[in-house]
């Protein structure tokens, strides 16, 4: 794993990187438990916790099918 690969990501990042918008984001930090960790007023995300949790069903919330 190179150095670039294991940074941290921004909330436009990582909602860019799950196809989703930043607004969903949020959300899935406030009700689903999103694996993110604030750094002063920002979140920031480290990949590989934000793959683990989508493949645990972190992100299914049942409510909205198009996240």
């Amino acid at each position: 794993m190179t150095e670039l690969d294991d940074r941290w990501l921004s909330v436009n990042e990582i909602a860019k990187y799950l196809g989703v918008s930043g607004d969903t984001i949020y959300r899935w930090i406030d009700k689903q438990a999103m694996p993110a960790h604030r750094v002063g007023r920002a979140w920031k995300f480290k990949k590989d916790e934000v793959d683990a949790w989508v493949r645990s069903g972190g992100a299914s919330d049942g409510n909205n099918a198009n996240a």
